[in-house]
């Protein structure tokens, strides 16, 4: 008798991928979802004889072994199987078998080999008849990543182009993202993300066996999209220059991002700031099967050492001072990963704070999370992962400081429970509108509960403390309630290129005459509150009589701030105002100046595989020209790549139109992202939501 040995294997990609909803990726592999099983069918070179039979070998990771979980030997039989790895005959023609293997719902997610092994004639041997890659399968109920709701599951798991909100509380702006995960490579790519870390090259054997959990996997994942401590995908920078690498505000998406990571021999790609970190790491956590948004937080706390309250510093002529290792962040973006708790118990189920921007290490290592979102609310800040932090972030007393270097004195202005943490948004599923999600992470602002919680977790950081040590303490009584407010008021619009025009609104808050020194000052600043140049200043004397109210005009023109203006197009106003022998009143205000804006529109229907002809319009509104033009371009089903176009200089005044053409490969709706820089505007932005017809 021949030796028995298979000749061909036939692994019914479509209808398999169509069952394990990974018809959208654009690779070739075998991609499947765990605890759901696939067919296949095998032909022999003849059928099974007596005492012959074949049995199954699965493996992954570089040291497989069956006590780890990592591999699996198990035969073909015609019974089901309970829970872990197993093969059904579903039907046997002549030599043709076909096949049903099924995973367990807790396999570590990556690459697999499939074997076979053929019994015959007393002798054993193992075929290799391929590889396959599992994934986490939010479409079981076994499965820890499961998300039952039809509508969040599409828009977590399979919606790959999203919104990410930036700005400031007073001005929340957006900026599209393409998150790509289905675009050829990238599942590749967030594979070798694992590969990399700092984890595997310790213990690759340990590191692979725990895939299987999305809780491991993620807080490797927000290790390894930051470069600190091990190489990883993006290298951040908020110093104001970006020489030697992209502007953050250049990218539109991930997948751009992480084929360079790939090109370049796994070598950190410059630059990233926040929303650059938490739409890479959304691309993964959703490649991955773990559902997943991306989230910001406006005036968000980092907190460095640990006592719930950040300390920002003034200097008495109201120049904001980098003192101290705390600051707040205009607006800070992180990630939530869904999936159960079971190192902490269900009730703690659900949103998990993931977040890849490297501000502090965690374990030596910058990471942070997973955090649940239901703990944070609760001021739970003992539990596992990098709670304290998380906390802060949304929830951090706010104290400002006066420090005189001169007698290097300082003294506490003013103490703010309710500034941090504001506006927590996300997109809402199924549509581009934005989803406030503030009271999942604390109860209202001023309630008793939100007090109550604080104290709570300032009590679990500090046992020894006493009650609100430093937080909730009453100001001292000669630092009396102040005599004068004051407030900055935007006039007209704010442009860049334009005038910026704000008045100083000062109020007698009195029944006596006051007399006010007021010094001004005006920055461009980074959104973290990292200064860049100071643009302005300003020092007045002004008399109030009982109960009067005045208006001190501010104007900045474009040439003061234009060489220091960068991407985010923030300037920070701040007043001291001094009355003699009272506390120092310190008003500020953050303003964003608007792009001129970049029109995108469509100029036939789009359909499949169909070229189509789209326009980008600009005007140049300033009065001198623009130059070293670069029109960026790219979303997911409609391009492959992204598009580079380079645009003649500008002259004043003058409007630009430049026609370019994309090739849809998807139908249903597509999110075109453009990037448009020059030397006088570092990043503009648009996007258009483009319907594709089959």
């Amino acid at each position: 008798m021949t030796a028995l040995e298979p000749q061909n294997v036939n692994w019914q990609g479509t209808s398999n991928r169509q069952a394990h909803h990974t018809d959208r990726f654009s690779s070739q592999e075998l991609i499947l979802r765990r605890g759901q099983p696939f067919s296949f069918s095998l032909n022999l070179n003849r059928s099974l004889g007596d005492g012959e039979s074949l049995a199954f070998i699965t493996s992954t990771g570089p040291y497989p072994s069956e006590s780890a979980r990592t591999k699996a030997v198990f035969p073909l039989s015609n019974g089901t199987s309970r829970g872990g790895w197993s093969a059904q005959l579903v039907s046997k023609q002549d030599n043709s078998l076909t096949i049903s293997i099924s995973s367990p719902a807790n396999a570590p997610v990556g690459w697999y080999t499939l074997s076979t092994q053929i019994s015959s004639q007393g002798k054993d041997f193992v075929l290799k008849l391929g590889m396959f890659i599992l994934l986490f399968n939010p479409w079981l109920p076994e499965d820890g990543v499961f998300m039952s709701n039809h509508a969040e599951r599409e828009e977590y798991v399979q919606e790959d182009a999203g919104i990410i909100y930036v700005g400031s509380t007073n001005r929340i702006g957006m900026v599209g993202w393409n998150f790509g995960q289905f675009e050829n490579g990238i599942l590749n790519i967030c594979l070798s993300i694992l590969d990399h870390s700092l984890n595997f090259r310790r213990d690759p054997a340990t590191d692979v066996a725990r895939r299987n959990d999305p809780k491991y996997v993620g807080r490797v994942l927000s290790a390894m999209v930051n470069s600190n401590d091990d190489n990883g995908v993006i290298s951040g920078n908020w110093s104001g220059n970006y020489t030697g690498g992209l502007d953050p505000r250049n990218w539109n998406g991930s997948v751009e991002i992480l084929k360079e990571w790939k090109k370049s021999g796994f070598r950190p790609v410059r630059y990233g700031q926040c929303w650059v970190f938490a739409g890479t790491l959304n691309t993964v956590l959703r490649c991955f099967g773990i559902p997943s948004r991306v989230v910001t937080n406006f005036n968000s706390a980092h907190d460095t050492d640990r006592n719930l309250s950040v300390d920002v510093y003034y200097d008495p002529y109201g120049r904001p001072i980098e003192k101290g290792s705390d600051s707040v962040w205009n607006f800070h973006v992180w990630n939530e990963g869904w999936f159960v708790r079971t190192d902490l118990g269900p009730s703690y189920n659900g949103w998990q704070v993931l977040d890849a921007t490297p501000q502090e290490r965690s374990q030596g290592v910058f990471q942070c999370g997973p955090a649940s979102v239901v703990a944070v609310r609760e001021g739970d800040v003992n539990l596992d992962f990098d709670m304290p932090f998380v906390f802060a972030e949304v929830n951090a007393d706010r104290i400002t400081w006066i420090y005189d270097a001169y007698n290097s004195t300082q003294k506490q202005n003013a103490s703010d429970t309710n500034s941090i943490g504001r506006y927590i948004s996300t997109k809402a599923v199924g549509s581009n509108s934005r989803m406030d999600i503030t009271e999942k992470y604390k109860y209202p602002e001023g309630s008793s509960q939100e007090r109550q919680v604080f104290e709570k977790a300032l009590g679990k950081l500090k046992p020894h403390a006493s009650f609100g040590a430093t937080s909730a303490r009453p100001l001292a009584r000669e630092e009396r309630e102040p005599s004068i407010s004051g407030k900055f008021k935007v006039i007209g619009i704010l442009e860049v290129g334009k005038e910026v025009n704000m008045a100083l609104l000062l109020k007698n808050l009195t029944s006596d005459m006051k007399t006010v020194t007021v010094n001004m000052t005006a920055w461009t600043i980074v959104y973290n509150g990292t200064l860049v140049h100071e643009v302005w200043k300003d020092s007045v004397t002004i008399s109030l009589d009982p109960k009067e109210e005045i208006q001190h005009p501010v104007k900045i023109t474009y040439a003061q701030y234009e060489k220091y203006l960068k991407a985010d197009n923030m300037i920070r106003t701040t007043a001291v105002c001094q009355v003699p022998d009272e506390a120092e009143v310190l008003v500020e205000r953050d303003i964003i100046l608007d792009n001129p804006s970049l029109t995108l529109e469509v100029l036939d229907q789009a359909r499949v595989r169909k070229p189509v002809n789209v326009q980008m319009l600009f005007s140049n509104p300033l009065d001198e020209p623009v130059k070293d033009c670069v029109l960026m371009v790219e979303g997911s089903g409609l391009l492959l790549g992204s598009l580079r176009i380079d645009v003649p200089t500008l002259r004043p005044k003058e409007r630009s139109r430049v026609r370019f053409e994309i090739l849809p490969t998807r139908s249903g709706t597509k999110q075109l992202l453009a990037d448009f820089s020059c030397n006088k505007f570092p990043a503009i932005k648009a996007m258009l939501s483009i319907d594709v017809a089959e």
